[in-house]
């Protein structure tokens, strides 16, 4: 028998900014009146949004999880994110590696999950997306021969994470869907090497604020960004938003400038298959059965040879 109960999540306590970080952000930008929990729901969030009592002007103030994610997100904000136009992502104001702080500026525009979009207008963003994701990525020729090493170690680390995730999922995962796992994890060894750039990694439309007046789009929430094979940024668009929306997957190609070659698009199914394990056994015990039903239908599609 699949174990599948879920409990119901936790609310989330509100976290205050550490005193020793508030300090910090006052020596930069003078006194706060206002600072708001502004974490992501769930574990190793931590963001506040702050206002300057003199002028109202906002930031905020980001701790990272981890040194990893604290040196990735510092290099994406200061060699990537210039190049990506005004108002399209947070600039970086001052980063303190003491606390694995960062200041950032905020971007108008609020989260496209939040918005009642048309149908039209969800084309749109996900055209811009694409777009914005394009300058983002580069090219091979942008990435220095460490940041090629780099890449080709991220696809070998995601391969043999399936089944470190099998085996974390346990009983979660059925036998047939097992195999599902371990034959698109053999198929991607196969494939590579794959087109790199320089990546997000966490490419999806949580991480996206758009601004309905001008119709401009932003992207936040750059602390997975590294240098990898450029399609992993999208196994979470074609498991989530693009699942019956092949309009939303042409608007973004078409912002993109090209589609998936020949082997990018196989390597998305078995990515699409790492990506559910991970999320079915990362989710349960995390009591967050939105991620789990994302993987569990994602392996029903593929075991069904429906598109990723």
């Amino acid at each position: 028998m699949i174990r599948c109960v879920l409990e119901a999540p936790t609310h989330r306590r509100h976290q205050s900014l550490p005193e020793a970080v508030h300090g910090w952000a006052e020596s930069i930008l003078g006194p706060l009146t206002v600072v708001r929990d502004a974490s992501h729901p769930r574990p190793g969030s931590r963001v506040w949004e702050v206002t300057h009592q003199r002028d109202g002007a906002r930031h905020f103030v980001k701790i990272s999880p981890t040194p990893k994610f604290f040196a990735r997100e510092t290099r994406a904000y200061r060699q990537t994110a210039p190049a990506l136009g005004p108002g399209s992502v947070p600039r970086l104001g001052e980063t303190n590696p003491r606390w694995q702080a960062l200041l950032l500026t905020a971007v108008p525009g609020r989260g496209v999950t939040s918005l009642p979009l048309t149908p039209a207008r969800q084309r749109a963003v996900h055209r811009q997306a694409g777009a914005w994701l394009s300058r983002f990525h580069g090219g091979p020729r942008d990435l220095s021969p460490q940041d090629h090493a780099e890449a080709a170690a991220e696809v070998a680390r995601a391969v043999h994470g399936a089944e470190r995730h099998l085996e974390s999922a346990e009983d979660l995962i059925g036998e047939r869907e097992r195999e599902t796992v371990r034959r698109h994890a053999a198929e991607l060894t196969r494939l590579d090497p794959l087109p790199r750039g320089y990546m997000h990694g966490d490419f999806q439309e949580r991480n996206w604020l758009f601004d309905t007046g001008p119709g401009r789009l932003a992207v936040v929430d750059l602390e997975r960004a590294r240098p990898h094979a450029v399609v992993f940024d999208i196994v979470r668009l074609a498991c989530r938003p693009w699942v019956g929306r092949p309009d939303l997957r042409a608007a973004f190609f078409e912002g993109y400038g090209r589609e998936l070659a020949d082997k990018e698009e196989r390597s998305l199914r078995c990515l699409a298959a790492l990506d559910a394990v991970s999320a079915i056994s990362w989710g349960v015990p995390h009591h967050d059965p939105e991620i789990v039903a994302r993987g569990r239908a994602t392996l029903a599609r593929l075991e069904r040879g429906d598109a990723a």
